[in-house]
């Protein structure tokens, strides 16, 4: 069985989907299950540089007081599922695209950890994942060779499976994330509880 992941690498519902799709694997007795992460933007259109977070927060949601509101909505459903989210120490909203890079840049086996590792620089650290030097440590601390990574980035190197991920993600007609698409049959779009994945498996394997 395999399940593409349509993510966004600063988007906590991303990740709160993500913990609960690893925690109904743990308990899935079926079919081995193939994980492929499919790239997403939540805004293409964010400067190179990034936007400082408070001010696309509220511009998006009306006002400083709907974004707080929807920061600790976030903040709240990541402590029910476990995961920690410091919003306090994030300051940029970045242009995501050279952390998808990253994650493609990672050996299938450690993509998952890739993964893992932009959201806690990002939710838990306040470090800003659309600068390169950032990605370039995060890079190094996983075992990357740094200056090949910062080459490879600048170098534009798997924007072009970038771009077919997007393109695949508009034919589906994703507006949203995170997306889960299993084994090409069924589709589940939002940060879905543990049960939902588990009836999705079960539905899929009995089509087998």
């Amino acid at each position: 069985m395999i399940i593409d992941i349509f993510q966004d690498t600063i988007c906590p519902w991303c990740r709160i989907g993500k913990k609960n799709l690893f925690d109904a694997i743990n308990q899935w007795d079926g079919e081995p299950i193939t994980l492929r992460y499919r790239s997403f933007q939540l805004n293409p259109e964010t400067p190179e540089e990034g936007i400082p977070f408070w001010e696309y927060m509220g511009a998006m949601k009306g006002g400083a007081e709907g974004a707080k509101q929807m920061v600790q909505h976030a903040a709240n459903a990541g402590e029910a599922a476990g995961i920690p989210f410091r919003f306090d120490k994030v300051s940029m909203w970045p242009n995501t695209l050279a952390s998808h890079q990253l994650i493609k840049l990672a050996s299938a086996e450690m993509q998952t950890e890739m993964v893992d590792a932009l959201y806690r620089a990002y939710f838990e650290e306040g470090k800003d994942i659309g600068q390169l030097d950032t990605l370039v440590s995060i890079a190094g601390q996983h075992g990357m060779d740094e200056e090949e990574t910062r080459r490879l980035i600048e170098n534009g190197e798997k924007q072009d499976e970038i771009r077919e991920d997007l393109n695949y993600a508009r034919q589906l007609q994703i507006t949203g994330v995170p997306f889960f698409v299993v084994d090409g049959k069924l589709a589940l779009s939002g940060a879905h509880p543990i049960e939902n994945f588990l009836k999705a498996f079960r539905q899929v394997s009995e089509t087998l």
